[in-house]
């Protein structure tokens, strides 16, 4: 299993469109085969930013997710309103303490 972080900023103005989309598929993604963990966050110091950050069994997993009809239509929404190009990483965990 390996983390997946996304970094995506949004013009001020389009953050509610990005947060209601995001409601109503989030389920969708969360479920997408392989996914295991999924979670959204704002930065505290500039509200445009926001991170996904989620938990994928292999790499196939999430390419197959990437090369989906449901991740086309959401990022075909969510790239016309970001102001900055996203980020994105994958990571292996290597100390977890709980």
């Amino acid at each position: 299993m390996f983390v997946r972080i996304v970094k995506m900023s949004f013009h001020e103005e389009n953050i509610p469109a990005f947060l209601e989309n995001f409601e109503t598929i989030k389920h969708k993604i969360r479920n997408a085969e392989g996914n295991r963990f999924l979670e959204l966050y704002q930065d505290k110091n500039d509200k445009c930013i926001f991170f996904t950050y989620s938990y994928w069994e292999t790499e196939a997993d999430l390419e197959n997710y990437r090369n989906s009809e449901l991740f086309d239509s959401v990022w075909t929404f969510t790239k016309k309103l970001f102001n900055a190009k996203p980020e994105a990483w994958s990571v292996d965990k290597v100390v977890s303490l709980v």
